[in-house]
């Protein structure tokens, strides 16, 4: 066995040992095919979400802000109007002509709380994939219980609630589909080889990729309470570049500021990117997450302190 210990602890996994069985991995490997079907989910429910010219306020929590954070830029770089991002816990009131919700569980305090005190003459839609719980009698329902999940790391419910907005948004996603099937039925060893023994990660990008860049970052600290942060690209200059170092990496996620490539190399630092949308090349960290959390004998199905649901007493 060829397997080395590199600055972080880690041992990797030598190329032909199979990596143990979780929901996370199943569930990981099923989005191609969840982000497919996505596309049928937008047509059949294009009335509950947002409509061109409206002022929209994206709501969620964790992954699920995250993906709010995505749509709202996406929708306002794609000229639909002004979208705005808020964590469940800090809505701000403004004056909307509709709130979108996403929430995996249909529990979340915050949420439930937040629906509750929106305007109640405003539309409201909330996409969720776990039947009869409280969100669902709060706003009109996007039920997606076929993307729903047993592992406490969301992944395909957040990309799939993610898709349904970009095929709303009139975007074809069959070649992210395709690179996505590409990422999965590459060997694990060569997709994650330059940082999967990585003591640090950063992960930069901009636009949307911004909120893939926190997203990535969230999952592999879930996972295998990995040390890793998420940038705006242009914002990396000012001051995060202090933390590259040889045994370090950023990866950075759609297209390259000019430099940056050169910026990040010149500290030492492993350079990780690929010229793939944003939301595929999330798989690919999806799986690293699979692989780091096995080298470490961690359950990424079960994270340390973290539940699948945030349930305040």
């Amino acid at each position: 066995m060829n397997d080395h210990r590199g600055d972080s602890g880690f041992v990797p996994t030598s190329a032909d040992r199979i990596l143990p069985k979780t929901h996370l991995a199943a569930e990981v490997a099923t989005q191609p095919d969840d982000w497919a079907r996505a596309a049928s989910i937008a047509a059949d429910h294009a009335a509950l979400l947002p409509q061109p010219g409206e002022r929209v306020a994206v709501i969620g929590c964790g992954t699920s802000l995250f993906m709010s954070r995505a749509i709202a830029a996406l929708r306002e770089s794609a000229g639909h109007g002004l979208t705005d991002a808020w964590p469940a816990g800090e809505v701000r009131r403004h004056d909307y002509d509709r709130y979108l919700v996403i929430c995996r569980s249909g529990t979340t305090t915050e949420v439930v709380e937040a629906m509750r005190a929106l305007p109640t003459d405003v539309p409201r839609t909330v996409i969720c994939s776990s039947p009869g719980t409280p969100v669902l009698e709060l706003a009109d329902p996007i039920l997606i219980d076929n993307v729903d999940e047993e592992s406490v790391v969301q992944t395909r419910f957040a990309t799939t609630a993610l898709a349904i907005l970009r095929w709303h948004f009139g975007e074809d996603l069959a070649p992210v589909i395709a690179q996505a099937r590409e990422v999965l039925a590459e060997d694990l060893s060569a997709a994650v080889a330059g940082v999967r023994a990585a003591e640090q990660i950063s992960f930069v990008g901009m636009g949307f990729a911004a909120a893939i860049a926190d997203e990535a970052g969230l999952k592999l600290r879930e996972s295998c309470q990995s040390w890793t942060e998420g940038y705006l690209a242009t914002e990396w200059r000012h001051g995060p570049i202090s933390i590259a170092a040889p045994g370090r990496a950023v990866w950075a996620f759609g297209p390259l500021l000019p430099g940056l490539a050169d910026d990040i190399k010149s500290t030492g630092a492993h350079f990780e990117h690929r010229d793939i949308d944003p939301m595929a090349d999330l798989v690919r960290v999806h799986r690293l997450c699979q692989a780091r959390a096995a080298d470490l004998g961690l359950d990424p199905d079960h994270p340390r302190s973290l539940n699948r649901s945030v349930i305040l007493g």
